[in-house]
């Protein structure tokens, strides 16, 4: 399927309007004649300025949960929701809700970036200090940072440690329940 231009949307929908069926210009274009439909809906409501000019467009997460509600507890259906809203497409409201419904009802945000790489060997050789180029004071210094950093670490693990015993017996409950009933 074919990925459209600003000016081939623009052109999809004059030439709708001055008479060609959906079909038409599907073959045309080659793209599905549910997207052409959902294009000139979104341009009868929103006019030509709705559509995108150079950017990906973002949504906050307040704007994001007032979309979702409209569809989960209002009913409305997701066109009609995506077009009021003016999304590019009902398959950004359907990626929305299906996300939301795979993390328990809580909108999450995808951080933007590259994802940071773990420390190589390499990179942890150039971090490690040359004892014998420093001063006594640096070498306090630096191994109280590494006593700090490293108690740090110890009391993550150990809550961690205390949250997965508490975790397990409660999954050891619910198996016992469970075998009761």
């Amino acid at each position: 399927m074919a990925k459209l231009t600003r000016d081939s949307k623009i052109e999809i929908y004059e030439k709708r309007k001055s008479g060609f069926t959906f079909k038409e210009l599907a073959l045309e274009y080659n793209v599905n004649p549910s997207g052409l439909k959902y294009l000139v809906r979104l341009i009868d409501v929103h006019g030509v300025d709705i559509l995108r000019k150079d950017s990906n467009r973002t949504y906050s997460i307040e704007l994001k949960q007032e979309i979702i509600n409209k569809v989960l507890k209002h009913g409305q259906s997701i066109n009609e929701t995506s077009i009021e809203f003016g999304l590019p497409s009902a398959r950004v409201l359907k990626t929305w809700i299906s996300s939301y419904e795979e993390n328990n009802y809580v909108i999450v945000e995808k951080k933007k970036g590259r994802k940071p790489t773990t420390m190589s060997k390499n990179n942890a050789n150039q971090t490690e200090i040359n004892y014998d180029s420093i001063s006594d004071q640096e070498k306090i210094k630096y191994l109280e940072e590494l006593n700090s950093k490293l108690k740090k670490n110890n009391l993550n693990l150990e809550a961690e440690a205390e949250y997965l015993k508490k975790l397990n017996a409660v999954v050891q409950q619910r198996k016992q329940l469970q075998r009761k009933k």
